[in-house]
Formats: C-alpha cells, sequence, structure tokens
C-alpha cells in the first residue's frame, strides 16, 4: 500500500522532468537555499559582493534600503532571490554588521546586506560570473553591491 501512495505522489507531482518547467532551468522557489556566506571578489566594476560559492549578487533599485522586495513572478524567475538559511556567515572583506534578512510574502527570509535585498541573475552560472550589471529590467535598475553596502553605479 505504502508503495502505491508514493508512485501516486511522484505521478502528481510530475517527477518525470519531461514538463516545460522541469527543463526550463532554475525557477524563483529554486533560488539557493545554502547557508548564507557572502563573500568578495574583484571583478570589472571592483570589488562585489558573491555568495560562498562564486555567484555574483545583485541588488534592485525598485528595491527600497530596509524595504520589502519588489521582485516576484517573472521578476523572481529571472533574478532568482537569495534565500537565508542558518546562520548568516560574513567571509574576509564583508562587514558582519551589515547582513541581515527580510520576510518575503509567503514568509521565508530574503538575505539583505546593509538592507538591500539580495538576488541572483539566472545566465550567471559561473563563479566570478557578473554579465547583467547595470540592466534596466522589471522596473529597475540591476546592480552588483559593494563590501560598503552601496550599489555599483
Amino acid at each position: 500500500m505504502l508503495t502505491l501512495v508514493v508512485l501516486a505522489l511522484i505521478a502528481a507531482t510530475g517527477a518525470s522532468g519531461s514538463s516545460p518547467a522541469a527543463r526550463a532551468g532554475p525557477q524563483a522557489t529554486d533560488a539557493v537555499q545554502a547557508p548564507a556566506t557572502l563573500t568578495v571578489r574583484k571583478t570589472r566594476f571592483g570589488t562585489v559582493l558573491f555568495d560562498g560559492s562564486g555567484r555574483a549578487l545583485y541588488g534592485f533599485t525598485r528595491d527600497r534600503r530596509g524595504g520589502p522586495s519588489q521582485c516576484y513572478g517573472a521578476c523572481a524567475v529571472a533574478w532568482p532571490v537569495y534565500f537565508a538559511k542558518g546562520q548568516l556567515r560574513a567571509g574576509k572583506g564583508v562587514k558582519k554588521a551589515l547582513i541581515g534578512t527580510i520576510r518575503r510574502r509567503d514568509g521565508r527570509r530574503q538575505l539583505t546586506y546593509h538592507g538591500w535585498p539580495l538576488y541572483y541573475y539566472i545566465d550567471d552560472t559561473e563563479p566570478g560570473e557578473v554579465s547583467c550589471q547595470n540592466v534596466d529590467e522589471f522596473g529597475g535598475l540591476w546592480l552588483v553591491v559593494r563590501p560598503s553596502g552601496g550599489l555599483v553605479r
């Protein structure tokens, strides 16, 4: 009986991987959930924030420092949220006092730095890659974040 229940659940959730959503790459709900570690790296835009695995982090000018995220739906698909999980860690060059979180509408915690909600760009896939700096999408600019907490203009 348990086997039938498990098989029914697998079938109901579409675990075959053949749906368009399964082939479309990461979705907003698939955003990184590793323990939140911030690091810095030197880039052509100066020294900016990255997560612990080397993925660039961006701020969104439609957001306001200390305010709620303005990126949901299609925006959060293109710009996945950096969700906070576990202890927040500051790597060398990162000011731990500037690390925080906000609650999203679904109740999950989004990592912030100096009050700016943090996001990834979906097509930044290689460590150290910054491919969408100063891009105007979803009603605002997407900018990498300095260790001081400011956005790189």
